[in-house]
Protein backbone atom coordinates (compact mmCIF):
# COMPACT_ATOMS: atom_id res chain seq x y z
CA UNK A 1 0.00 0.00 0.00
CA UNK A 2 2.27 2.45 0.93
CA UNK A 3 4.26 1.55 -2.55
CA UNK A 4 1.38 2.20 -4.11
CA UNK A 5 0.81 5.77 -2.25
CA UNK A 6 4.19 6.50 -3.42
CA UNK A 7 4.20 5.70 -6.88
CA UNK A 8 0.78 7.76 -6.68
CA UNK A 9 2.75 10.91 -5.38
CA UNK A 10 5.01 10.33 -7.88
CA UNK A 11 2.24 10.87 -10.89
CA UNK A 12 0.30 13.48 -9.36
CA UNK A 13 3.50 15.43 -8.62
CA UNK A 14 4.60 14.61 -12.34
CA UNK A 15 0.86 15.65 -13.36
CA UNK A 16 1.69 19.14 -11.60
CA UNK A 17 4.73 19.49 -13.33
CA UNK A 18 3.55 19.05 -16.73
CA UNK A 19 0.71 21.29 -15.91
CA UNK A 20 2.24 23.86 -14.98
CA UNK A 21 4.92 23.84 -17.78
CA UNK A 22 1.87 23.98 -20.44
CA UNK A 23 0.42 27.19 -18.37
CA UNK A 24 4.40 28.66 -18.98
CA UNK A 25 4.18 27.86 -22.76
CA UNK A 26 0.51 29.29 -23.50
CA UNK A 27 1.52 31.96 -21.34
CA UNK A 28 4.19 32.62 -23.58
CA UNK A 29 2.43 32.49 -26.76
CA UNK A 30 2.52 28.94 -27.76
CA UNK A 31 -0.76 28.56 -27.95
CA UNK A 32 -1.78 31.91 -30.35
CA UNK A 33 -4.11 31.29 -32.81
CA UNK A 34 -4.54 34.31 -34.69
CA UNK A 35 -7.23 34.49 -37.46
CA UNK A 36 -6.18 37.04 -40.14
CA UNK A 37 -8.77 37.78 -43.02
CA UNK A 38 -7.74 38.29 -46.71
CA UNK A 39 -7.91 38.35 -50.27
CA UNK A 40 -5.96 35.64 -52.28
CA UNK A 41 -3.76 37.94 -53.47
CA UNK A 42 -2.89 38.66 -49.78
CA UNK A 43 -2.01 35.00 -48.89
CA UNK A 44 1.77 34.72 -50.83
CA UNK A 45 2.68 37.68 -48.06
CA UNK A 46 1.31 35.97 -45.43
CA UNK A 47 2.21 32.68 -46.50
CA UNK A 48 5.96 34.10 -44.95
CA UNK A 49 4.44 36.08 -42.17
CA UNK A 50 2.36 32.93 -40.95
CA UNK A 51 6.27 31.25 -41.39
CA UNK A 52 7.74 33.87 -38.81
CA UNK A 53 5.43 34.09 -36.60
CA UNK A 54 5.50 30.10 -35.66
CA UNK A 55 8.62 30.48 -35.14
CA UNK A 56 7.80 32.91 -32.41
CA UNK A 57 5.16 30.47 -30.78
CA UNK A 58 1.88 32.03 -33.04
CA UNK A 59 -0.44 30.47 -35.01
CA UNK A 60 -1.82 32.46 -38.15
CA UNK A 61 -4.63 31.10 -39.76
CA UNK A 62 -5.15 32.25 -43.07
CA UNK A 63 -9.11 33.15 -44.03
CA UNK A 64 -9.36 33.80 -47.80
CA UNK A 65 -12.53 35.71 -48.78
CA UNK A 66 -14.01 36.43 -52.63
CA UNK A 67 -15.16 40.36 -52.25
CA UNK A 68 -14.20 43.34 -50.69
CA UNK A 69 -17.23 43.58 -47.94
CA UNK A 70 -17.04 40.67 -45.44
CA UNK A 71 -13.63 40.98 -44.16
CA UNK A 72 -14.72 43.88 -42.19
CA UNK A 73 -17.88 42.23 -41.40
CA UNK A 74 -16.18 38.93 -40.25
CA UNK A 75 -14.02 41.48 -38.42
CA UNK A 76 -16.60 43.18 -36.80
CA UNK A 77 -18.32 40.12 -35.50
CA UNK A 78 -15.46 38.48 -34.08
CA UNK A 79 -14.95 35.50 -36.97
CA UNK A 80 -11.38 36.90 -37.40
CA UNK A 81 -9.20 38.98 -35.47
CA UNK A 82 -7.44 40.99 -37.98
CA UNK A 83 -7.71 41.74 -41.77
CA UNK A 84 -5.18 43.34 -44.30
CA UNK A 85 -6.81 43.61 -47.61
CA UNK A 86 -7.74 46.85 -48.09
CA UNK A 87 -6.52 50.68 -48.69
CA UNK A 88 -6.95 53.00 -45.91
CA UNK A 89 -9.08 55.45 -48.17
CA UNK A 90 -11.62 52.28 -47.82
CA UNK A 91 -11.41 51.28 -44.55
CA UNK A 92 -12.36 54.94 -44.17
CA UNK A 93 -14.99 54.97 -46.29
CA UNK A 94 -16.66 51.52 -44.94
CA UNK A 95 -16.55 51.56 -41.78
CA UNK A 96 -18.12 55.00 -41.65
CA UNK A 97 -20.68 53.95 -43.32
CA UNK A 98 -21.48 50.47 -41.77
CA UNK A 99 -20.55 52.43 -38.22
CA UNK A 100 -17.89 49.75 -37.70
CA UNK A 101 -15.71 49.98 -34.43
CA UNK A 102 -12.71 49.52 -35.68
CA UNK A 103 -8.95 50.90 -36.07
CA UNK A 104 -5.78 50.29 -38.47
CA UNK A 105 -2.68 49.16 -36.43
CA UNK A 106 -0.31 48.87 -39.13
CA UNK A 107 0.36 49.95 -42.85
CA UNK A 108 2.13 47.02 -45.27
CA UNK A 109 1.46 48.03 -49.25
CA UNK A 110 0.97 50.20 -52.04
CA UNK A 111 -1.17 48.11 -54.52
CA UNK A 112 -1.00 50.69 -57.64
CA UNK A 113 -4.05 50.05 -59.39
CA UNK A 114 -3.42 50.68 -63.09
CA UNK A 115 -5.12 51.26 -66.78
CA UNK A 116 -5.00 47.95 -68.68
CA UNK A 117 -5.81 47.42 -72.41
CA UNK A 118 -6.00 44.79 -74.88
CA UNK A 119 -6.33 47.30 -77.77
CA UNK A 120 -3.87 50.09 -77.04
CA UNK A 121 -0.20 50.54 -75.41
CA UNK A 122 -0.74 53.97 -74.74
CA UNK A 123 -3.42 55.91 -72.71
CA UNK A 124 -2.94 58.65 -75.73
CA UNK A 125 -3.60 56.38 -78.26
CA UNK A 126 -7.23 55.86 -76.57
CA UNK A 127 -9.90 57.63 -79.57
CA UNK A 128 -12.68 59.58 -78.53
CA UNK A 129 -15.69 58.45 -77.77
CA UNK A 130 -14.38 54.72 -76.17
CA UNK A 131 -15.62 52.93 -73.65
CA UNK A 132 -14.01 52.57 -70.13
CA UNK A 133 -14.54 50.43 -67.60
CA UNK A 134 -13.65 50.89 -64.05
CA UNK A 135 -14.67 49.97 -60.25
CA UNK A 136 -18.09 51.13 -59.20
CA UNK A 137 -17.41 50.87 -55.21
CA UNK A 138 -16.95 54.43 -54.33
CA UNK A 139 -13.88 55.06 -52.92
CA UNK A 140 -12.05 52.40 -56.18
CA UNK A 141 -13.81 54.94 -58.42
CA UNK A 142 -12.46 57.97 -56.90
CA UNK A 143 -8.44 56.42 -57.10
CA UNK A 144 -9.45 55.30 -60.60
CA UNK A 145 -10.83 59.29 -61.73
CA UNK A 146 -7.61 60.25 -60.47
CA UNK A 147 -5.50 57.95 -62.28
CA UNK A 148 -7.41 58.79 -65.20
CA UNK A 149 -6.78 62.41 -64.58
CA UNK A 150 -3.25 61.79 -64.10
CA UNK A 151 -3.24 60.10 -67.17
CA UNK A 152 -4.42 63.15 -68.82
CA UNK A 153 -8.14 61.56 -70.14
CA UNK A 154 -9.90 63.52 -67.48
CA UNK A 155 -9.93 66.80 -65.49
CA UNK A 156 -11.37 66.44 -61.90
CA UNK A 157 -12.25 70.05 -59.64
CA UNK A 158 -9.75 70.79 -57.85
CA UNK A 159 -11.40 70.16 -54.21
CA UNK A 160 -12.13 66.59 -55.24
CA UNK A 161 -12.98 64.46 -52.53
CA UNK A 162 -11.41 61.01 -53.31
CA UNK A 163 -14.58 59.35 -53.79
CA UNK A 164 -16.23 58.62 -56.50
CA UNK A 165 -19.46 59.51 -59.00
CA UNK A 166 -19.07 60.56 -62.72
CA UNK A 167 -21.00 63.70 -62.40
CA UNK A 168 -17.71 64.70 -60.45
CA UNK A 169 -15.87 64.97 -63.95
CA UNK A 170 -15.59 68.58 -64.86
CA UNK A 171 -12.99 67.74 -68.13
CA UNK A 172 -13.54 65.17 -70.70
CA UNK A 173 -12.28 66.17 -73.92
CA UNK A 174 -12.26 62.78 -75.75
CA UNK A 175 -16.06 62.03 -74.75
CA UNK A 176 -15.31 59.31 -73.23
CA UNK A 177 -17.66 56.61 -72.00
CA UNK A 178 -17.44 55.09 -68.52
CA UNK A 179 -18.93 52.16 -67.47
CA UNK A 180 -18.83 51.56 -63.37
CA UNK A 181 -18.56 47.37 -62.42
CA UNK A 182 -18.11 45.52 -59.56
CA UNK A 183 -13.94 45.64 -59.15
CA UNK A 184 -13.35 42.40 -59.06
CA UNK A 185 -15.14 42.12 -63.17
CA UNK A 186 -12.79 44.94 -64.36
CA UNK A 187 -10.36 42.35 -66.28
CA UNK A 188 -13.48 40.29 -68.04
CA UNK A 189 -14.82 43.02 -69.87
CA UNK A 190 -11.21 43.98 -71.42
CA UNK A 191 -12.23 42.22 -74.99
CA UNK A 192 -15.25 44.79 -75.15
CA UNK A 193 -13.92 48.11 -74.04
CA UNK A 194 -10.85 50.24 -75.11
CA UNK A 195 -9.20 50.27 -71.19
CA UNK A 196 -9.89 48.72 -68.10
CA UNK A 197 -9.28 50.16 -64.62
CA UNK A 198 -8.29 47.08 -62.68
CA UNK A 199 -6.99 47.05 -58.90
CA UNK A 200 -3.56 45.67 -58.16
CA UNK A 201 -4.51 42.22 -56.59
CA UNK A 202 -7.66 41.64 -59.14
CA UNK A 203 -4.87 42.44 -61.96
CA UNK A 204 -2.62 39.23 -60.46
CA UNK A 205 -5.23 37.06 -60.05
CA UNK A 206 -5.77 37.69 -63.53
CA UNK A 207 -2.88 37.00 -64.39
CA UNK A 208 -0.98 40.71 -65.16
CA UNK A 209 2.54 42.09 -63.97
CA UNK A 210 0.85 45.66 -63.23
CA UNK A 211 4.41 46.89 -63.61
CA UNK A 212 4.41 45.93 -67.29
CA UNK A 213 1.68 45.46 -68.54
CA UNK A 214 -0.33 48.27 -67.41
CA UNK A 215 -0.66 51.22 -69.63
CA UNK A 216 -0.60 53.77 -67.09
CA UNK A 217 -0.05 52.88 -63.08
CA UNK A 218 0.26 54.85 -59.61
CA UNK A 219 3.25 55.66 -57.98
CA UNK A 220 4.35 55.08 -54.33
CA UNK A 221 3.23 59.04 -53.88
CA UNK A 222 -0.74 57.76 -53.74
CA UNK A 223 -0.98 57.69 -49.71
CA UNK A 224 -4.42 57.34 -49.40
CA UNK A 225 -4.14 54.05 -51.23
CA UNK A 226 -1.48 52.46 -48.62
CA UNK A 227 -2.92 49.15 -47.41
CA UNK A 228 -3.75 48.46 -43.75
CA UNK A 229 -3.71 45.73 -41.62
CA UNK A 230 -7.18 46.16 -39.65
CA UNK A 231 -8.16 44.88 -36.00
CA UNK A 232 -11.24 45.49 -33.46
CA UNK A 233 -10.49 48.92 -31.84
CA UNK A 234 -10.61 47.64 -28.44
CA UNK A 235 -8.13 45.16 -29.36
CA UNK A 236 -5.57 47.48 -31.25
CA UNK A 237 -2.52 47.48 -28.85
CA UNK A 238 -2.81 43.68 -28.46
CA UNK A 239 0.57 42.19 -27.39
CA UNK A 240 0.57 39.04 -30.51
CA UNK A 241 -1.03 41.34 -32.42
CA UNK A 242 1.60 44.08 -32.36
CA UNK A 243 4.43 40.95 -32.62
CA UNK A 244 2.40 40.22 -36.24
CA UNK A 245 3.25 43.91 -37.26
CA UNK A 246 6.86 44.10 -35.99
CA UNK A 247 7.10 40.26 -38.50
CA UNK A 248 5.69 41.73 -40.84
CA UNK A 249 7.62 45.23 -41.03
CA UNK A 250 11.00 43.54 -41.45
CA UNK A 251 13.15 43.95 -44.59
CA UNK A 252 12.85 39.88 -45.27
CA UNK A 253 8.99 40.67 -45.73
CA UNK A 254 9.68 43.57 -47.90
CA UNK A 255 12.19 41.64 -50.05
CA UNK A 256 9.92 39.09 -50.46
CA UNK A 257 6.84 40.62 -51.70
CA UNK A 258 8.93 42.91 -54.08
CA UNK A 259 10.59 39.30 -55.33
CA UNK A 260 6.75 37.61 -55.12
CA UNK A 261 4.74 40.31 -57.30
CA UNK A 262 7.63 41.33 -59.37
CA UNK A 263 7.77 44.96 -57.83
CA UNK A 264 4.20 45.35 -58.55
CA UNK A 265 3.74 46.21 -54.84
CA UNK A 266 5.53 48.55 -52.75
CA UNK A 267 6.21 47.69 -49.70
CA UNK A 268 5.22 51.09 -47.56
CA UNK A 269 5.73 51.00 -43.33
CA UNK A 270 4.68 53.95 -41.99
CA UNK A 271 3.71 55.46 -39.00
CA UNK A 272 -0.41 55.40 -38.73
CA UNK A 273 -0.38 59.44 -38.39
CA UNK A 274 0.89 59.60 -41.44
CA UNK A 275 -2.01 58.15 -43.20
CA UNK A 276 -4.47 60.13 -40.88
CA UNK A 277 -4.92 57.78 -37.52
Amino acid sequence: MKKLIAILGMIIGIGTILAACNQESGASGTDEVVKVGLNGSGVPIWEKVKEKAAEEGIEIELVEFADYVRPNMALADGDIDLNAFQTVSYFDSFIEEHDLDLEPIATTIIAPMGIYSEKYEDVNNIPDGSSIALPKEATNMGRALLLLENAGLIGLPEDFDGYGSLDKIDENPKNLKFEPIVAAQTPRVLPDVAASIINNGVAVEAGFVPVEDAISIEDDTAQPYINIIAAQSGEVDKEVYQKIVDLYQKEDVAEHIREEFNDSLIPTFVSLEKIGW
